[in-house]
């Protein structure tokens, strides 16, 4: 992939959420993916979002993953997710099951940014809903600033919700203080929601070649028709 074909790819896919119509129902607030995949890496996810908002539609919503993840290859990482879904009106309960593979398409520092793609199927428990997507994820570092940017198609469909496609842009601009601490700034673009906020990373060396991935951010809606805040967190264990 030389540096025209890469700068084309993600101008088609950023242009995606104006050529295509679509409606976004659900949350797009969520872990923003970089494109590297680490060779025997293993790992234990959890990661949550809680949404406060006026409207009694989307206020109290909480959406929690725990995902047993491991790589094939030093291309090729898969992770397996059980998600719960709370509502002020409805106790904490398995609401679905989704299954992501993410393939690392360049080496690091090979070209000007790094590339990925990222595959997942998601089947929702309850209800006769699937969907599918696939999204462009490029990192590019520059000193101590890393932008990452993930760009995405998904295709939702069943007898349950309206067979529709919708799109989602996210970025994430991080600096790198210490290993421990790193301040970053995300944004989350979707057909009919917008967010930006802050967002708090590091990691823990635990002991060996294992250690602890956590994130902490507040986003906050850009426009009427987007949630006021949504509350993300995230820990991961690598082994």
């Amino acid at each position: 992939m030389n540096n025209r074909t890469a700068s084309t790819v993600v101008l088609i896919v950023a242009l995606l959420p104006a050529a295509i119509p679509a409606r976004a129902d659900g949350p797009i607030v969520d872990k923003v993916y970089d494109p590297y995949v680490h060779l025997l890496e293993r790992e234990i996810e959890y990661r949550s979002i809680v949404q406060n908002d006026g409207n009694n539609t989307k206020d109290g919503l909480q959406i929690h993953r725990l995902g047993l993840g491991m790589t094939w290859s030093d291309r090729l990482f898969s992770e397996l997710y059980l998600i719960g879904e709370k509502t002020d009106t409805n106790n904490l309960a398995v609401s679905g099951y989704e299954l992501e593979t993410k393939w690392q398409m360049t080496e690091k520092g090979e070209y000007w940014a790094d590339w990925g793609l990222l595959f997942e199927f998601e089947d929702k428990r309850n209800s006769d809903i699937a969907e599918i997507k696939t999204t462009l994820l490029m990192s590019k570092e520059v000193g101590r600033w890393i932008t990452t940017v993930n760009a995405g198609i998904f295709y939702e469909w069943g007898n349950d919700v309206v067979n529709e496609f919708e799109t989602t842009l996210t970025a994430q601009i991080r600096y790198r203080l210490t290993r421990g601490f790193e301040p970053a700034l995300e944004l989350y673009v979707g057909d009919y929601s917008k967010g930006l906020g802050p967002v708090f990373t590091g990691n823990v060396r635990t002991g060996g070649k294992t250690k602890l991935h956590w994130e902490l951010g507040l986003i906050l809606g850009l426009d009427r028709t987007s949630v006021n805040q949504t509350y993300r967190g995230l820990l991961e264990f690598e082994f």
